[in-house]
């Protein structure tokens, strides 16, 4: 990871916070533009006239002082001059047809295209190889342009139409935006900053998290993680491309980078519903499938510190032993056992005894440190991944994998009492946590 990336993250929280500040009810929106920024994905914002869907645009870009800045508001009539720059009369005399393109959408580093589905079919082509190779077919040339983030906007989605589902697919990041809603908002609305926002950050950052986001590896659980989504979301007729999948495989990385990890874990994929959708109304049916596959995942990635799995296996392995070993220990079935079998039922119930004592004792200690950690656990869920918002929401997903490890233990301690008619030695918890 770069050396600096502490200081990147610090920049980002402190743009964040300037950002909450004049752009109420925005919170994960702001944090969602920002992983798009740094992983290069273009974003779409959908929703009404005067939801400031611009103004953030424009506000994000300021942030970014040494960048170039285009926006443009598009209709039916917007000509490829108004977008690309105009037709080079020195070079049509010598029979080239090349763009004068300082100033224009290819030269801009940052770009908000307003009303983006108004486009006509001659601004279409061009913006297509923009928006997903960054590159400008100018005249004969083939020129790679400097964007590093285009956010539009759209009062509606696209008809069908096969140049406009093309443009839509281009747009990974999407986001319906609504007017505002609390009272508490409009108390504030009136009194909101309006000075200059500061350049916190520069290009050369967003290109340093870019370049450590390359060497990310993707964990193989976190592989299947996506195979399973993919699976639940086309059984429910929900089909996305290969590409997009792949391009959110490089959004987790970038998360990754930016938190300084070479290695991708669970909480960078927390902001992957607002990558799957097509209409609106669905996300909220997307977000339930992505909740069923994260929660397996955390539970997969917790395994170093909480084993649940092999907690379980241990008590589901004497419990299907319950009845003869009961049965033994009792001397209800001695006369009907060999010499040979007793001994093999002995040696049996000793290493039961044995196994249950070490794993409710280890599973004992696991559990209480755990709590300790739940004092804190919106600390310990930011420092996995600072970009999320009301980490305490998540905590419940923490508590709620102790609460499985209870239920196995008090399980343990069950089977023990069965078997041996005492507590497990040195074994005491309080579940009344």
């Amino acid at each position: 990871m770069i050396t600096d990336m502490q200081s990147v993250r610090e920049k980002i929280d402190q743009a964040v916070s300037l950002l909450e500040s004049r752009f109420l009810e925005r919170e994960e929106l702001i944090r969602l533009l920002f992983l798009g920024i740094m992983s290069g994905e273009n974003a779409l914002l959908v929703g009404p006239p005067g939801t400031a869907k611009s103004q953030l645009a424009r506000a994000v870009a300021q942030l970014f002082g040494s960048g170039t800045w285009f926006d443009y508001l598009l209709t039916r009539f917007t000509t490829p001059d108004e977008m690309f720059g105009p037709v080079s009369l020195q070079k049509l005399k010598q029979d080239q047809y090349v763009r004068q393109t300082e100033g224009y959408l290819p030269t801009a580093d940052f770009a908000f295209l307003d009303e983006i589905f108004k486009a006509n079919s001659a601004i279409l082509n061009a913006l297509l190889s923009i928006l997903n190779e960054r590159v400008f077919f100018n005249g004969q040339q083939k020129v790679e342009v400097p964007l590093l983030f285009l956010m539009a906007a759209s009062n509606e989605l696209p008809e069908e139409n096969d140049q406009l589902a093309a443009l839509y697919d281009r747009f990974l990041l999407r986001y319906e935006v609504n007017p505002l809603k609390q009272m508490s908002s409009y108390e504030l609305m009136f009194q909101l900053p309006t000075d200059p926002l500061p350049a916190l950050l520069s290009i050369r950052e967003v290109e340093s998290v870019r370049r450590a986001a390359e060497t990310v590896r993707i964990p193989e659980s976190l592989i299947y993680m996506l195979y399973q989504l993919k699976t639940e979301m086309e059984s429910k007729e929900f089909v996305l491309s290969d590409r997009r999948w792949r391009k959110i495989g490089q959004v987790w990385k970038t998360s990754a980078a930016m938190n300084g990890r070479d290695e991708v874990n669970v909480w960078d994929t927390v902001y992957t519903p607002h990558m799957l959708w097509d209409l609106p109304e669905d996300l909220h049916l997307l977000q339930d499938m992505f909740q069923k596959v994260f929660q397996d995942a955390l539970k997969k990635e917790t395994e170093r510190e909480l084993p649940l799995r092999k907690y379980e296996q241990v008590a589901k392995q004497w419990s299907g032993q319950e009845d003869a070993l009961h049965s033994f220990q009792f001397k209800k079935e001695l006369s009907r056992l060999s010499k040979e079998e007793q001994e093999r039922m002995r040696l049996n119930l000793e290493e039961c005894r044995i196994e249950l004592e070490e794993t409710a004792k280890e599973l004992r200690g696991k559990l209480v440190q755990w709590v300790q950690r739940e004092k804190d656990l919106p600390g310990y869920i930011r420092n996995r991944n600072f970009l999320l918002l009301n980490t305490a929401q998540y905590a419940v997903k923490y508590t709620h994998l102790r609460i499985q490890g209870e239920r196995i233990l008090q399980t343990l301690q069950g089977l023990y009492r069965t078997l041996y008619d005492r507590e497990i030695p040195g074994v005491t918890y309080d579940y009344t946590l």
